[in-house]
């Protein structure tokens, strides 16, 4: 899915004539914390409610807070995983759609981004999750498919990523199938090292405190 695909037809943008105290009631009205600006129909950057709260002067024109805008925004051509990451790093409310020329098409709300990314990794599905740590040079795609589907499971949706901190891998599986214990116990088996999983088992172990963590890791 693109980002054109996701526009709000109901958030407004500013101008650079606009008044601090006029922006700041939109996002208000908006419920939102962020707002792009624009000068005739070319995008100029967005501005966040703590940088208006922060002007001298609330009557103040918005051009004169220039120094704070951010450049932040997604072409109408990216998949919208992409913005889903840009709001996320610079912890936007929403995030502005342009044009190759520059020109703001509209934007899209993080909280639709997320709505989407969920139906997207099939959250809304029965089934269960596991990550998995390792180093990258131990990925092999074939052999986690092979363990899963040896337990009359497929894999749903798969993602990996890199942890900062220790340089390993994880890969974050989703099942179709909501009791994994059995699944486990075989990546167990094949000494793979189980970072976080769920399913709606009952489990008796020391990785079922770790659920809220999986929730929040879930979260891009």
């Amino acid at each position: 899915m693109l980002t054109r695909e996701l526009l709000s037809q109901t958030l407004p943008y500013l101008r650079l004539q606009d008044k601090v105290y006029q922006a700041l009631q939109l996002m208000n009205d908006n419920h939102v914390t962020h707002l792009p600006i624009v000068d005739g129909e070319k995008y100029i950057g967005i501005i966040s409610e703590e940088d208006l709260l922060q002007a001298d002067n609330d009557h103040a024109e918005l051009v004169t807070l220039k120094q704070s805008f951010a450049n932040t925004s997604v072409k109408e051509d990216e998949h919208f995983l992409k913005a889903v990451q840009l709001a996320a790093e610079n912890g936007l409310s929403v995030i502005p759609v342009i044009t190759d020329e520059n020109e703001l098409l509209g934007t899209v709300a993080y909280s639709d981004l997320l709505k989407h990314a969920s139906e997207f990794m099939s959250l809304h599905e029965p089934g269960g999750l596991i990550v998995l740590e390792m180093e990258s040079n131990q990925y092999s795609f074939n052999e986690i498919s092979k363990i899963v589907e040896t337990n009359d499971a497929q894999i749903t949706q798969l993602n990996t990523s890199n942890d900062a901190g220790t340089g390993l891998m994880q890969v974050t599986i989703r099942i179709n199938k909501p009791e994994v214990s059995d699944i486990v116990a075989t990546f167990q088996r094949y000494e793979y090292n189980i970072k976080y999983f769920f399913g709606e088992e009952l489990y008796a172990n020391d990785l079922r405190s770790n659920y809220d963590n999986l929730m929040n890791y879930l979260k891009i």
